[in-house]
């Protein structure tokens, strides 16, 4: 997906605290359509604050969030799904003992035009709802490679496997805006690199924009358009992943030269 001229989502002047501690200070950012948008920065910097907070279960003290053109007041994490926002979290939270096409299926609850009475007659209009549920389910599982697991318990697939089908269930409500927060911790070499082909997939293919943490610099080097550092709740550097792996003050205060 090429990268737009367009802001798709601004934060500007974002203060968080809790309590007398100041978690984001003055944070601004603006992330366009197409954009594969990485925030890095070490831990306790603010990360998962961020996306908590473009996913609507943080609300901040100060400064605004601009969706789409749309100034969001009051704004909760039940109104996401609604503006098209999807997420991954960094611990999964999956049905463990359904099979993964009914954890897929799960992502298209506001998809779905299922009424109880149509339920409950059988009635033909129904029979097709499920029937395009079903299909819209079966064709993320082939985008991601995920057909020979369709049938199996979550519980019973490896750890990188699970974090796919997470990936899958977001991907189900049919997002423009995809949040993921550390989708390859824990995983090994090879399960990194299979992700982060399937983020530039879905990027490229289903024209979603991305916003994501990630502590695998490289990776985050390799496939990033756009690159945030957070440094104790500040923006201490943003540019592309060339201007990053560039940055003294970057370099010298939170990756070491060495890093890079």
């Amino acid at each position: 997906m090429s990268v737009s001229s367009v802001v798709l989502l601004e934060l500007k002047a974002i203060d968080l605290s809790f309590g007398s501690s100041q978690v984001l200070k003055q944070l601004s950012l603006e992330v366009r359509e197409g954009e594969i948008y990485s925030l890095i920065g070490p831990n306790g910097a603010g990360k998962s604050s961020v996306i908590n907070i473009i996913n609507g279960i943080y609300q901040p003290q100060s400064g605004q969030i601009i969706f789409a053109g749309q100034v969001l007041h009051n704004y909760k994490a039940k109104h996401a799904p609604y503006l098209g926002i999807a997420r991954t979290f960094q611990n999964l939270a999956l049905f463990k003992q359904m099979s993964v096409l009914d954890n897929v299926l799960t992502g298209r609850v506001l998809k779905s035009r299922h009424s109880l009475l149509g339920a409950l007659l059988s009635l033909p209009s129904t029979q097709k709802n499920d029937d395009l549920q079903r299909f819209k389910a079966e064709e993320i599982l082939k985008l991601l490679n995920l057909q020979e697991y369709r049938d199996q318990l979550v519980s019973s697939l490896s750890y990188g496997l699970q974090k796919r089908v997470e990936l899958a269930r977001a991907l189900a409500a049919e997002p423009q805006f995809l949040l993921l927060d550390e989708p390859m911790a824990g995983m090994n070499h090879a399960e990194k690199r299979s992700i982060a082909k399937f983020i530039q997939k879905i990027n490229q293919q289903l024209n979603i924009t991305i916003f994501m943490i990630e502590h695998d610099l490289a990776v985050v080097m390799d496939i990033s358009d756009h690159i945030v550092v957070l440094d104790y709740g500040k923006k201490i550097a943003e540019g592309t992943p060339q201007q990053i792996q560039e940055h003294p003050e970057v370099l010298s205060a939170y990756l070491g030269i060495q890093a890079l």
